[in-house]
C-alpha cells in the first residue's frame, strides 16, 4: 500500500458543475484537490468548504492547455503527500461558428483541454486508482452523442469523451477502478458565455442546475455506472437520438447553431 493518502481532483473546479461536484464530494466525506486556472476562485471554494466542516482542499493552478498538465498536477500532489482515489475531469470548453471562420488556434486549445488533458489525466493515476478502489469521472456532454454543425469541433470531442470513457469502463472493472461519463443537458453556467452562446441554451425542460447535474454524476460514479444522462426528458431525448436518421439530426443542430451568434473571447 502507498504511504500517500487518497484524494478526489477535480479539474475546472473554479466555477458550474466544477464546483458544485467540489461541494457533492466533500458533503460525502472527500479529501479533495481542486484544479483550475482562476487560483482565487479556487481559495473561495476551499475556504468555504472547509468553512462547512470539510477538509480544506488542495489547489493546484494548471492551465490545462499545456502539455505537461498532468505531470505538473501529478508532481503537486505528490509534493503534498497525496495521490488520487477519484479523477474528475470536468474541465473543457467550447465555441460556436463554423470550423472554418472560428480561429484555429483556439479550436485546437478545446482538443487539447477537452481530449488531450482529459485522457492524460483518466490514463496517468490508475495505479493508485485501484490502489484506493476509486474511478474516473469525466465530464461529457449529451453533444456527445451528436453531429454538431456550428460547433463540429466541441460535438466532435465530446463524442470522444463519450467513446473514450465507455472503453475504458470496460478495460479496468476488473483493475476495480469505476469509469464513469456524465452527460448533462444545458445547464446555466460560464459555460455559454464563453462559447458566444445568445439567449438560453435549450428548452427550460430540458434545462437543470449544476448542483443536479453534479449530485447525479456523483451517485452514479459510486454505483459503477458508466454512462449518466441526467434528467428524464435527456434521457428520452437521447433514445429518440439513437433511432433518429443522421441526415435529419445533421440539419436540426445546423439551423439551432444557426441562430447563435458567432463567439467572442476577450
Amino acid at each position: 500500500m502507498s504511504a500517500l493518502r487518497p484524494v478526489t481532483v477535480i479539474t475546472g473546479a473554479s466555477a458550474g458543475i466544477g464546483a458544485e461536484l467540489a461541494r457533492v464530494f466533500a458533503c460525502n466525506g472527500h479529501a479533495l484537490a481542486l484544479v483550475a486556472r482562476r487560483e482565487d476562485r479556487l481559495h473561495a471554494l476551499a475556504d468555504e468548504i472547509a468553512a462547512a466542516g470539510g477538509v480544506r482542499p488542495l489547489v493546484i493552478r494548471a492551465d490545462l492547455q499545456r502539455s505537461d498538465a498532468a505531470s505538473l498536477i501529478g508532481a503537486a500532489l505528490a509534493a503534498q503527500g497525496v495521490e488520487p482515489q477519484f479523477m474528475v475531469n470536468n474541465a473543457g470548453f467550447g465555441l460556436v461558428g463554423t470550423a472554418a471562420t472560428l480561429d484555429r488556434d483556439e479550436q485546437l486549445a478545446i482538443i487539447d483541454v477537452n481530449m488531450r488533458a482529459l485522457t492524460h489525466l483518466s490514463l496517468a493515476f490508475i495505479d493508485s486508482l485501484a490502489r484506493h478502489k476509486g474511478g474516473i469521472l469525466n465530464v461529457g456532454s449529451m453533444a456527445g452523442f451528436l453531429p454538431g454543425p456550428g460547433m463540429s469541433v466541441y460535438y466532435a470531442s465530446k463524442a470522444f469523451v463519450l467513446s473514450f470513457s465507455e472503453a475504458l469502463h470496460s478495460e479496468l472493472k476488473a483493475r476495480g477502478v469505476r469509469v464513469t461519463v456524465l452527460c448533462p443537458g444545458p445547464v446555466p453556467t460560464e459555460f455559454a458565455t464563453r462559447a458566444g452562446v445568445s439567449g438560453s441554451l435549450a428548452p427550460e425542460i430540458l434545462t437543470l442546475s449544476a448542483g443536479q447535474v453534479a449530485e447525479a454524476g456523483y451517485r452514479g460514479l459510486m454505483r459503477g455506472r458508466r454512462t449518466v444522462v441526467p434528467g428524464l426528458f435527456n434521457k428520452l431525448v437521447v433514445s429518440a437520438i439513437r433511432v433518429t436518421p443522421r441526415r435529419l439530426l445533421l440539419a436540426l443542430i445546423d439551423a439551432r447553431q444557426r441562430r447563435r451568434r458567432p463567439a467572442r473571447r476577450t
